[in-house]
């Protein structure tokens, strides 16, 4: 098990870092909340049904406290906030919700134990290995679409 990357390259001729390489992390699959019910029903004694009804609930409850402009933390996962985007204005009085709100927008900020070693590890990460995709191609960009570099 390992977190896979793909190699790309830097196209972007203004940067300090064109035509330098990099690792990005690739996605495999989607785990479904059925799927999660299913692999934590077969983990513990909560039949099925239960578990989508908890995870159901969780996402209206959720919903309303954020909205209530409180932090959900969920002890050993980590919290949940509402975050906002404005444009500025000019003074004070000049702002305005209609006028200058840009974007709401949720925050996630894992939980962070402290390692043997002292270091901080976010929850979700402790234990994470990184490997290269197998039979990782490097691919460039021609007229739009992907293709392997020759």
């Amino acid at each position: 098990m390992a977190v896979h990357y793909r190699l790309y390259q830097n196209k972007n001729k203004k940067s300090a870092f064109f035509n330098k390489w990099y690792g990005r992390a690739v996605v495999l699959d989607t785990v479904t909340t059925d799927q999660l019910a299913d692999t934590i029903e077969a983990n513990c004694t909560v039949k099925r049904a239960d578990i989508l009804a908890v995870i159901s609930e969780l996402v209206v409850t959720m919903r309303k406290e954020l909205q209530d402009s409180k932090r959900v933390k969920l002890d050993r996962f980590g919290s949940f906030k509402l975050g906002i985007s404005t444009s500025p204005s000019e003074t004070v009085r000049d702002f305005g919700v209609n006028q200058n709100l840009r974007d709401i927008h949720i925050i996630f900020q894992p939980e962070v134990k402290i390692s043997k070693e002292g270091r901080r590890v976010k929850a979700f990460l402790e234990g994470c290995k990184v490997a290269e995709l197998p039979k990782n191609t490097v691919m460039k960009e021609t007229a739009g679409a992907d293709v392997p570099a020759v």
